[in-house]
């Protein structure tokens, strides 16, 4: 299999690249079993946080160990929306999300419990990879109809251009 080279703090990884529209190859990053890809990641993210950010909100899967090592860094808490419905969910914040990266529409869930925690407080979006911007505003509502203002966007990695401004660390291609 081709992969891509990236490198964060010091941590070399070797991507694997996936076709998820034909003509269209991209770096696969996944934080998800790598501790040390991850932590070198938070830690470059760190700087970019807005210092008056009380709460950081993701998004499942893979920029879920990046953002617990970040809020652990930070000494903040942080709230994962979900890509499904869970049985335990009350009442959820539901956002549709159009994912131009990967040809897909998805829905975004938020537990009213989850959404509860993001009331009246400075909220910092976190992902792993920002490329169209449309996950990065679906969160972004999401936590506006939790009552929550956002302060901050920030991704590892940006891919092309995104339709809104996102605090980034380095860039993939599009191959």
């Amino acid at each position: 299999m081709e992969t891509y080279p990236i490198t964060l703090g010091g941590v070399t990884r070797h991507m694997p690249l996936i076709e998820p529209l034909p003509g269209r190859r991209i770096p696969l990053v996944e934080f998800l079993g790598d501790p040390e890809l991850t932590r070198a990641a938070a830690l470059a993210l760190k700087p970019l946080v807005p210092k008056e950010t009380e709460v950081l909100f993701t998004t499942e899967t893979s920029p879920i160990p990046l953002t617990h090592v970040l809020a652990e860094e930070l000494g903040l808490p942080y709230v994962v929306a979900r890509r499904r419905r869970r049985p335990y969910m009350e009442d959820p914040i539901i956002q549709e999300v159009q994912t131009l990266t990967l040809g897909v529409g998805e829905v975004l869930w938020l537990d009213r419990r989850f959404a509860e925690k993001l009331l009246n407080q400075k909220v910092a979006l976190v992902s792993d990879v920002v490329a169209s911007g449309e996950t990065m505003k679906a969160m972004e509502r999401m936590v506006q109809r939790a009552g929550g203002q956002v302060v901050g966007r920030l991704a590892v990695f940006r891919q092309g251009n995104p339709a809104i401004p996102v605090a980034t660390v380095a860039e993939l291609p599009v191959l």
